[in-house]
């Protein structure tokens, strides 16, 4: 399998993650592009032109991220990182949606800001950035309704918080969030996370 995944963006990051956690770095190759040059032989595969971009040994591609961590998942053997049903299941599952939406707000904050003078949307700006700190302020307690030591919750918003560290230091997340800190720091240790840190 191919991977194909920009360095700095945090939906590849969580599929690289779930790729280690899972014991399948052996089976995968991760091929480094730049989705903002557009390039033919990512487009090729996935025609929205996003990382990340898996694409199987029979050719299949499979997009976006959440579905490219779900396969990963899936590959890896009894223990996923998502149950398979039940309540169980959903905790993960919300866990992970928050992860996401917090992430895909601070992706359009990052592209926001790099829009030219005069065409950027402060308004918009502020309402992302209101839907992170809210979702900061949540995240702990989905953290700690996880129905094991590393769900794909967990992954999900590991990355997230990465991201806000990579692109958005000035929110200063961890202010007056001192367990979503502790946990974060422990979690940022494992080594699927440092193999993946962008900085």
């Amino acid at each position: 399998m191919q991977l194909f995944y920009s360095p700095t963006s945090p939906y590849a990051r969580k599929c690289r993650v779930v790729a280690r956690e899972r014991g399948l770095m052996a089976a995968l190759e991760e091929v480094v592009c730049n989705p903002m040059e557009d390039p033919p032989e990512l487009q090729s595969k996935n025609p929205l032109g996003k990382v990340p971009a898996l694409v199987l040994d029979d050719g299949t591609a499979v997009f976006d991220s959440p579905v490219i961590a779900e396969y990963l998942d899936g590959l890896g053997g009894a223990e996923t990182l998502i149950p398979a049903a039940g309540p169980e299941r959903f905790k993960v599952l919300v866990a992970a949606a928050l992860g996401q939406g917090m992430t895909d707000a601070a992706f359009n904050v990052t592209m926001e800001g790099r829009r030219p003078d005069g065409e950027s949307s402060p308004a918009a700006v502020e309402r992302w950035r209101a839907a992170i700190l809210r979702g900061l302020d949540h995240m702990t307690a989905h953290i700690q309704g996880q129905p094991g030591d590393l769900t794909m919750g967990h992954i999900a918003c590991g990355c997230a918080l990465g991201y806000l560290d990579l692109r958005h230091g000035d929110l200063n997340w961890r202010g007056g969030r001192d367990g979503l800190a502790a946990w974060f720091a422990a979690f940022d240790a494992r080594p699927s996370m440092r193999e993946t840190d962008p900085n």
